[in-house]
């Protein structure tokens, strides 16, 4: 045995890696039939699909330049991370943008831009940019709420993003006086850690979901009784994403926890239907948002997707006809991701931001609704500019999803959808997770929101403004083509928004529904 041992131990390392060589050849001719490459190019037929499997971060690192790569380029990534690491995110030398390129955002300043007095509220909060609007007054909800802060972290559920991605987005809205979105998941402890909270569902209804697989409205009025923190219900309609599309959540990712939190059994495939099982029409989803509002006393709004308008001019004259509606409606746009899908939907199925919300905002516009209503848009508006442009057009908060993943740590790997997301953010691998400092990235989040928002108000008033919600279609002009070169956003999207009533931030922060722990009574 002793010699068997030191034969083994005397031969090379170079023939026990030939040894092996010939093992793999002699598996990919003989016995794997599945890649036709491997069995007709043995052991170097690999080094094709390691190649291939490396290609985004090749792509990504060395190949694409500053400004062409998609979903974000390298210029906004950076910008982003730099915001939230409070780190130099200025660029010298002037833009590398081609500023004549097709749909540029040009901001109109003004000879002279607004000045801030001493006692005005930015002087103790540089970044104060609360909501315009306060959502649900014009229903008069028991429980109005005017978001504290304009940019908001979007729909993204616990089992999608991690525990620790989730808990510290959660802490990290609370630094920065902003909400968190649930995402249909359901309300998970992660999600209760200090920030306000707009408890969203969708066809599946998880947290709230009856043994049928029904909404449950008793379970939602006492899920929103037990957790003050939801200050506002969301139901999806669609989103960005996967318009139109139900979802399987595979048994195998169903583990104790999220079985708990969604309201099913572990370790069984749940279904999220293409269709809601409460409401099958408009009438019924206007009678469901009153039930629930009136149920709960919060205000009520609708998430969709935008293509077909149909429906939608249905349910504005049915909100004519009654006095009634949703508080507030989220656009998201078709490029929209957060969500996995196939390519034929996330390619081609509903339309970019800009389209889908300048059609929907002349729907509400042309029957007198927009005041009514408190517009949030979401759909790649992370960033001063585009958001300048989306208040210009209409909105009054923005929330924010890939944006704010990336400021707690996000590379845009694009491995969402495998379980396998390299920065622990889009996994439910326990030991991926570890590499979250949860207090650290809540600081990077918090970070993000205040620098987005410190630029968002210098540029408001450089145009001469005090608050975003001043801004009109007049102030933002955008390239179209070679020979109309370029076209205020009135022009182009056939539409002038309706004027905010706006009495001044002062006013904005002694509101009594404001929201947000960074701005309450006590720190005035």
């Amino acid at each position: 045995m002793e010699q068997v041992i030191v034969f083994f131990s005397q031969i090379s390392w170079w023939v026990w890696l030939l040894i092996l060589l010939v093992i793999v050849a002699i598996r990919d001719v003989f016995f794997q039939k599945s890649h036709t490459i491997s069995h007709n190019y043995p052991i170097v037929g690999h080094l094709r699909f390691w190649l291939e499997s490396i290609g985004p971060e090749m792509r990504q690192y060395f190949v694409a330049n500053n400004r062409e790569e998609l979903p974000f380029n390298r210029i906004e990534r950076s910008w982003i991370y730099a915001s939230a690491k409070k780190e130099n995110n200025y660029e010298g030398f002037g833009t590398d943008r081609d500023i004549y390129a097709h749909q540029h955002i040009f901001i109109k300043n003004q000879m002279m831009a607004y000045k801030t007095s001493e006692n005005h509220p930015s002087t103790k909060h540089k970044d104060f940019v609360p909501c315009a609007k306060i959502i649900g007054a014009y229903n008069q909800r028991k429980k109005p709420y005017r978001p504290a802060s304009i940019i908001n972290v979007s729909a993204m559920s616990f089992g999608s993003l991690s525990a620790a991605a989730v808990e510290a987005l959660n802490k990290g809205v609370a630094k920065a006086g902003a909400y968190h979105n649930t995402g249909e998941g359901g309300l998970s402890p992660y999600h209760q850690l200090g920030g306000d909270v707009v408890f969203h569902f969708g066809t599946g209804y998880f947290g709230v979901r009856s043994s049928d697989g029904n909404l449950s409205l008793k379970k939602l009025v006492q899920l929103t009784q037990e957790n003050p923190c939801i200050k506002a219900i969301e139901i999806k309609l669609s989103q960005g994403a996967k318009p139109g599309k139900g979802g399987v959540l595979p048994g195998a990712k169903i583990t104790k926890e999220i079985a708990e939190i969604r309201g099913v059994d572990i370790g069984k495939d749940v279904l999220s239907p293409a269709t809601h099982k409460a409401f099958s029409d408009v009438t019924e989803l206007m009678q469901l948002i009153e039930e629930i509002a009136e149920a709960t006393g919060l205000p009520v709004g609708i998430k969709g997707a935008i293509g077909k308008l149909e429906q939608w001019h249905e349910l504005a004259d049915i909100m004519v006809e009654t006095g009634k509606g949703p508080d507030f409606i989220t656009v998201d746009g078709g490029e929209g991701g957060t969500g996995a899908a196939p390519p034929s939907f996330a390619d081609h199925v509903s339309l970019p931001w800009v389209y889908g919300f300048s059609s929907l905002y002349k729907v509400f516009q042309k029957r007198n609704l927009v005041d009514r209503i408190v517009f949030i848009g979401s759909g790649k508006l992370g960033f001063p500019a585009k958001a300048a442009m989306a208040f210009s057009m209409g909105v009054d908060c923005i929330n924010v999803a890939r944006e704010a993943m990336m400021s707690i740590g996000c590379i845009q790997a694009q491995v969402c959808h495998t379980n396998k997301c390299p920065a622990g953010i889009a996994t439910q691998s326990k030991w991926r997770q570890k590499g979250i400092n949860i207090p650290l990235k809540s600081e990077r989040l918090a970070q993000y929101f205040k620098t987005f928002r410190k630029e968002l108000i210098e540029i408001t008033h450089a145009a001469g403004y005090e608050h975003p919600c001043q801004f009109t279609m007049n102030d933002i002009q955008i390239n179209v083509d070679d020979i109309d070169l370029t076209r205020n956003l009135r022009a182009s999207y056939g539409y002038n928004k309706n004027p905010v009533e706006f009495k001044g931030m002062q006013a904005l922060y002694d509101c009594p529904y404001l929201g947000g722990k960074v701005y309450s009574k006590s720190t005035k």
